[in-house]
């Protein structure tokens, strides 16, 4: 996936006076290194769906897998638009991520061959996967579907100094 580098801006509303914009290639670096996401979907009957998984950033978009039954991908059956969110569970210091998009299927033998070499590379080989029949199959026979999140819109939520920087596509 080839991305065109965002739209950036400073929402001073939720910031400190002059707060500067937070460089893209930081919240990228971020997204690169979190080990583990929030996942936002949407319930059938209009209630959020929020869980905890794991994720990868790959060619301009946020990977992540779930199991066809899951609850989460039931609700990515019904309504694509998720939210993702990562950061640290300080207040006084770090980076806040908040990840808008569409959730795509991602069943293409090579891509995921290299999703699946991405994951492992990153959480270690209890999260080896294999790759068949159009997903990520793991050791106990298990199936999980992958999906990329490409950013429609990104907020980054600065803790020194407060800041918010939104990222357009």
């Amino acid at each position: 996936m080839t991305r065109m580098e965002p739209t950036t801006e400073v929402d001073p509303r939720y910031g400190e006076p002059r707060a500067p914009a937070t460089a893209w290639a930081e919240a990228v670096a971020l997204l690169a290194r979190a080990e583990v996401f929030w996942l936002t979907t949407v319930r059938p009957g209009g209630r959020p769906h929020v869980t905890p998984l794991l994720g990868v950033w790959a060619d301009g978009a946020l990977h992540f897998c779930t199991g066809a039954e899951e609850r989460k991908s039931r609700n990515l059956a019904a309504n694509s638009e998720v939210a993702l969110t990562t950061g640290v569970n300080t207040l006084r210091e770090g980076l806040d991520l908040v990840v808008e998009g569409t959730a795509v299927r991602v069943a293409d033998e090579a891509r995921l061959t290299a999703l699946a070499r991405a994951w492992e590379a990153k959480y270690g080989t209890d999260w080896h996967f294999d790759v068949r029949d159009g997903a990520f199959a793991g050791d106990a026979g298990n199936i999980a579907q992958v999906y990329a999140v490409a950013p429609r819109t990104v907020f980054g939520f600065g803790k020194s100094p407060y800041s918010q920087t939104r990222w357009r596509f």
